[in-house]
């Protein structure tokens, strides 16, 4: 009975619509202390990146949350994705199916995509002990699709603790592979509509996650509001179909083994290009309903959302992104808010349909060059240039 209000813990979390909400203390509700956090990054995600491999990046994030749902059987599970990589909470009672999936994962991203993974549970209660806290809300992105938004300092001790090899998971035995149904990146880069894509993050500054960060967020929300749909990048009625043959090579990676791809492949191909038909044509097959299906895709998209901090990639004109750069370093010289930002001209898609004959498919946008990742470390080398400036005020030793 334990387990069971355990696990319908997320549910209960009262939902908000307005994004704007993320900044509001009173939607977020504590995690239980018998929760875990699965959390998992790409090292040297900024290299790959510059190899211009940010497609393959993107799936190997978007692979993590894959997993954790389809071993879990949770499609309610409170996660977010960060680019290159993603975190996701449950009850102590998944531990042990967790913890199988993120080794898989593991396994499968050094295998097939020759990229090394770090994967990490830790526990809720291990960052408490540590003065922090890991607090959930849900936003309401769509009438079929919710995301989860993390507060407290807890997701960033985390990551943190991760990297520096704690609470290490260790890869599963060579050939091993997850369950990544449903996992695709199908779509080729979307371009910017208004001028430019910005991938932006915003972290609280030296005067914590207080009144006066909060209203940051809000102000940020805001400014980026006075574009079309929020500065949402993905087109209303959906991207312009057009095939990714890369995409279509990487989700056959996660579809089936080595020598045995070649049937794999040719359904995938069948399949977008189907997908792609109807698409552009406005035909209906059976119960797939084109229309529906394309607003569902724009509308179920998570370019927007908070885990310890804003990140947002959204397509905005230069005036208002000027005006954004301009609170944000404002906030900063104030010890308010720190920030990384990197523009680039279109965004990447990565999605999780298991069926596309239901509404609650999810769709993970960033940068198509570089994302979260480039800004995330643009913000690692403003915290390093803030922390070579402060005075100095410890003693020898």
């Amino acid at each position: 009975m334990a387990e069971a209000m355990e696990g319908r813990f997320y549910d209960s979390v009262p939902l908000f619509d307005a994004f704007e909400g993320v900044a509001d203390e009173a939607n977020y509700r504590p995690l239980p202390d018998g929760w875990l956090l699965a959390v998992a990054d790409i090292v040297n995600s900024t290299g790959a990146i510059a190899d211009g491999r940010y497609k393959t990046v993107n799936m190997a994030g978007a692979s993590v949350i894959s997993a954790l749902m389809n071993v879990l059987e949770e499609k309610t599970m409170p996660f977010v994705f960060g680019g290159d990589g993603a975190l996701a909470a449950l009850p102590a009672s998944m531990a042990d199916r967790a913890r199988d999936a993120l080794a898989a994962v593991k396994t499968w991203v050094a295998e097939e995509l020759d990229l090394e993974l770090r994967t990490a549970l830790v526990p809720v209660s291990d960052i408490r002990q540590h003065g922090l806290d890991m607090r959930v809300a849900r936003f309401k992105a769509s009438d079929e699709v919710s995301y989860a938004m993390f507060a407290g300092g807890g997701a960033s001790w985390a990551e943190a603790a991760m990297k520096a090899g704690r609470y290490h998971v260790a890869a599963a035995p060579a050939g091993s592979r997850p369950d990544l149904t449903g996992l695709s990146c199908r779509w080729n880069s979307i371009e910017s509509c208004h001028g430019t894509i910005a991938s932006i993050i915003a972290v609280p500054g030296a005067k914590g996650n207080g009144p006066e960060f909060q209203a940051l967020i809000a102000d940020i929300v805001a400014l980026a509001d006075e574009e079309d749909r929020g500065g949402h990048p993905v087109p209303e009625l959906g991207p312009t179909a057009r095939l990714s043959f890369q995409g279509i090579d990487i989700e056959t990676r996660a579809a089936a083994p080595r020598g045995r791809r070649f049937l794999k492949r040719c359904i995938i191909t069948v399949q977008t290009l189907a997908l792609f038909v109807c698409l552009r044509m406005g035909w209906n097959f059976g119960p797939f309903d084109t229309n529906r299906y394309r607003r569902d895709l724009a509308d179920n998209t998570d370019f927007r959302k908070f885990d310890d901090g804003l990140k947002m990639t959204i397509d905005i004109s230069a005036p208002c992104l000027e005006r954004i750069e301009v609170r944000l370093q404002r906030a900063e010289a104030e010890g308010v808010g720190h920030y990384g930002l990197h523009r680039q001209d279109s965004a990447l898609m990565t999605c999780i349909v298991p069926t596309p004959m239901t509404r609650d498919h999810i769709h993970f946008v960033d940068g198509a060059s570089g994302g979260y990742a480039v800004a995330a470390s643009n913000l690692k080398a403003a915290l390093a240039r803030n922390k070579a400036t402060q005075p100095f005020a410890g003693g020898a030793g």
